[in-house]
């Protein structure tokens, strides 16, 4: 069976990383998006083991000491990690697996799985980031500072990644996305490990 491509996806808080690869999933098949665990506080409308597997600090770090995840960081407070399991699973199926980290996970993925690719968004201003905070309702004005901040922080790891897109306009962000996810199943090792039996007949 043919291995599948883990993508990597990152952005500062509030950029629209969650909407965009929402929307990529319904207009783009064949994705396993891998759930991460998390010790934060769970947000109104979210489902525990849907949009994240939620635990207290002491289980996240007996699976850290148990070597469990493929990366995992400590943000605003809160833990966020990738179990190792989850991933290499749905690549061994020959899924392709969207990963939504933050950089220092990114960087912790890269250095495991090099062959991945890495996208990171960042929004067309300061301005508008800022304000997709303030839209949220689910925060002080000290925690958006903080959130700014970090934010900040976060888009100066941008160089590190393959792909940079801007989204400013929420379908041209999407459609960019997806033109990285073909083109990236149509590199030649890819397209000729999922058309082996092809190949093989075109070519005996």
């Amino acid at each position: 069976m043919s291995q599948g491509i883990l993508f990597v996806i990152s952005a500062p808080s509030g950029a629209g990383k969650t909407s965009l690869v929402k929307e990529l999933r319904v207009q783009v098949d064949g994705f396993s998006v891998s759930i991460s665990h998390t010790t934060r506080t769970m947000r109104p409308g979210e489902i525990d083991g849907v949009d994240y597997f939620f635990t207290n600090s002491e289980k996240f770090e007996e699976m850290i000491a148990a070597g469990e995840f493929l990366e995992y960081a400590k943000v605003f407070g809160n833990y966020y990690g990738t179990a190792q399991a989850t991933v290499e699973n749905a690549l061994s199926a020959g899924k392709d697996v969207l990963l939504e980290i933050d950089w220092q996970g990114a960087r912790q993925i890269k250095k495991l799985l090099p062959d991945c690719q890495s996208l990171f968004i960042l929004p067309p201003s300061r301005e508008a980031l800022w304000q997709r905070l303030q839209k949220r309702g689910q925060d002080n004005a000290e925690t958006i500072e903080r959130r700014m901040r970090e934010s900040i922080s976060e888009m100066s790891h941008f160089s590190e990644y393959d792909y940079l897109i801007i989204n400013d306009d929420f379908n041209q962000a999407v459609d960019e996305m997806r033109s990285i996810v073909v083109a990236s199943r149509l590199k030649t090792y890819n397209q000729s490990t999922y058309n082996k039996d092809l190949i093989a007949n075109l070519l005996g």
